[in-house]
């Protein structure tokens, strides 16, 4: 399993990479792979979605 600083590590990657868009790119990814069968893979991408709302929610400046 993946511990929550990596998962905060990919969250952060991706709202440096896709700002605002970050949150909707890990929501896709996680449905790619619920759709492909990976319940695994599924379920860290909604952990980093997560945490990617969370960022922005707490500092609200990361978006962009």
């Amino acid at each position: 399993m993946i511990d929550d600083r990596d998962i905060r590590r990919a969250a952060n990657l991706l709202l440096k990479r896709y700002g605002a868009d970050a949150v909707i790119r890990a929501a896709r990814r996680a449905d790619e792979l619920s759709t492909d069968g990976d319940s695994d893979g599924c379920a860290i991408w909604k952990r980093i979605a997560a945490a990617v709302t969370e960022l922005v929610r707490t500092n609200p400046t990361s978006r962009d």
